[in-house]
């Protein structure tokens, strides 16, 4: 671990838990913003277990866990498992169209921001810093209130869900719109717009970056 002042520099999850395990386990406030359940692999797996418990027996006190993510969890079939555990351990999850910084907060005092990936592995900031974590927490907080809770998300985009798997096939193979609105039933305005919605729950800027994001993802 590299430190820099007050923060820590780690290098993968691996190191990043070995680091923090301690803060996870005497937490009972966590907050975390991720564009999907691979960034915090690890973590995730830790706070759904030790924290999750703590947190749960200590409800009554005002513990708790909050999680946003990006579109692209809800379109994902293997995030459904940990959105549900997630769930049933007591999170709070919203869904953000807007880009996130991804970060966890431990009870408002220590921030853990991703930072890039460099040969495969990426680094972790740990911060500790009152006036840091202060922004870093205002940062959150706004993006709390501008995101979706999961149930209502999930509702708004049952049928952009049902729909994206093959929509995402055509896209891959190059069918026309026409085409590909008549096979699925739709118009071609519907079309497009259900292409455009899956763009954005992808956070693509194009029908290639689509198909990239979509990759990432195992969807196609």
């Amino acid at each position: 671990m590299e430190l820099t002042g007050q923060v820590a520099v780690v290098r993968g999850e691996e190191e990043l838990f070995a680091r923090t395990a301690h803060l996870f386990a005497s937490a009972t406030r966590l907050d975390c913003a991720a564009n999907d359940l691979n960034t915090w692999v690890t973590t995730h797996r830790f706070a759904s277990t030790a924290v999750a418990a703590q947190i749960a027996a200590h409800r009554a006190g005002g513990s708790r866990v909050r999680k946003i993510y990006r579109p692209g969890v809800v379109l994902d079939p293997r995030a459904a498992k940990g959105l549900a555990d997630s769930r049933a351990a007591g999170a709070d999850i919203r869904i953000t169209t807007d880009e996130i910084n991804e970060t966890i907060i431990l009870d408002g005092r220590i921030a853990i921001l991703a930072g890039d990936t460099s040969a495969g592995i990426r680094n972790y900031s740990v911060i500790p810093l009152p006036d840091v974590v202060a922004g870093v927490r205002s940062l959150f907080e706004a993006a709390w209130r501008g995101a979706t809770e999961l149930a209502v998300y999930d509702a708004q985009t049952a049928e952009l869900r049902a729909l994206a798997p093959r929509v995402l096939e055509f896209l891959a193979s190059g069918c026309k719109d026409e085409t590909a609105a008549r096979a699925l039933g739709l118009g071609v305005r519907t079309y497009r717009r259900r292409v455009a919605e899956l763009m954005t729950a992808l956070g693509a800027d194009s029908r290639f970056q689509a198909g990239v994001r979509a990759r990432e993802l195992g969807l196609v």
